[in-house]
């Protein structure tokens, strides 16, 4: 490494055809280029060039070095104008984290107008329904949905997403809806095991404070898509995030209950290591989900959630 810069200017001289041209060319003076070659010969420990009054020539040694250290400044020049178009225009892979259910019902048409937007971006998507160490696994960014708890890391919210208890209309004839929260003790209960405690569910008093509710029943799943269907079904009382249910409550095939019970509030969230020298790549994401969210969750469109 310590020859790298005589390396670079003995091949402008050779270029050039003389150390005044190579003076020239390195806006450098005549002696310094003299010096510059000079020192990487007495490194060396061999003459690369045969000096006369009139011209240069290059030796054996020379010749060889010239021919690999040309070829190798050109690909290192190539190397560096690469990584400058990284810095100017998105472009390369994009490593991600995501949730399984909510790409599939929410992300995957947004991700895919992403990539029609930004040809020159590789989306390497990894669906997975656990908290990730976005540094130690070498991921880019992740989309969370939930009640983000404390970290080192950047937190946009792209969107809100309330949480509501639903039944089927078929269950709720044969078991009846409950009508306040300990009422939820004699019914059957769809438990998404990957949650917290999952045994306990946990509801807002009138200040806030939060209840827990042990539940039980006979569907413990780990796949929100799952509990989604075990609720249609009318296995069971569920509780979703509405980019779950939103289309099942439109057309009737679930029904909201316990509408005056409050639920954590949780969001959909994109996250990143640190906001400071953000690739164009990982930029245009952001920038991409906070326009197509538009901080709106349009999964709750027409539905009456003001008792949440």
């Amino acid at each position: 490494m310590d020859n790298l810069e005589d390396i670079a200017v003995f091949v402008k001289v050779v270029d050039a055809g003389s150390f005044t041209g190579a003076a020239e060319a390195l806006e450098t003076s005549q002696p310094v280029v003299s010096k510059s070659v000079t020192r990487l010969e007495q490194r060396l420990g061999v003459r690369l060039l045969n000096r006369t009054t009139r011209r240069i020539s290059l030796t054996e040694a020379g010749t060889e070095l010239y021919r690999k250290a040309a070829s190798a400044l050109t690909q290192l020049d190539e190397a560096q104008l690469d990584i400058a178009r990284y810095q100017a225009e998105p472009r390369g892979t994009l490593r991600i984290s995501a949730p399984t259910s909510f790409t599939v019902l929410q992300l995957r048409h947004r991700l895919g107008r992403f990539l029609e937007r930004h040809p020159h971006v590789t989306l390497d998507l990894v669906l997975e329904d656990h908290v990730v160490d976005l540094v130690e696994q070498g991921y880019d960014a992740a989309i969370r949905v939930g009640a983000l708890s404390s970290s080192s890391l950047i937190a946009r919210r792209l969107a809100p997403c309330q949480q509501v208890f639903c039944a089927s209309p078929q269950y709720l004839e044969r078991h009846g809806a409950p009508e306040v929260v300990d009422d939820l003790l004699k019914h059957n209960c769809i438990v998404y095991t990957l949650g917290r405690d999952a045994r306990t569910w946990r509801v807002l008093d009138e200040d806030g404070r939060e209840i827990q509710l042990p539940v039980r029943g006979n569907a413990y799943v780990n796949s929100g898509l799952l509990e989604l269907a075990f609720a249609l079904e009318g296995v069971g009382i569920a509780v979703l995030p509405t980019f779950y249910v939103g289309d099942a409550l439109r057309e009737g095939k679930l029904v909201r209950v316990l509408a005056q019970a409050r639920l954590p509030e949780i969001g959909v969230y994109l996250v990143y290591p640190d906001r400071r020298n953000l690739l164009p790549k990982l930029k245009a994401l952001l920038d991409f989900l906070v326009e197509s969210f538009g901080g709106e969750a349009d999964w709750e469109r027409e539905l009456d959630l003001r008792g949440a």
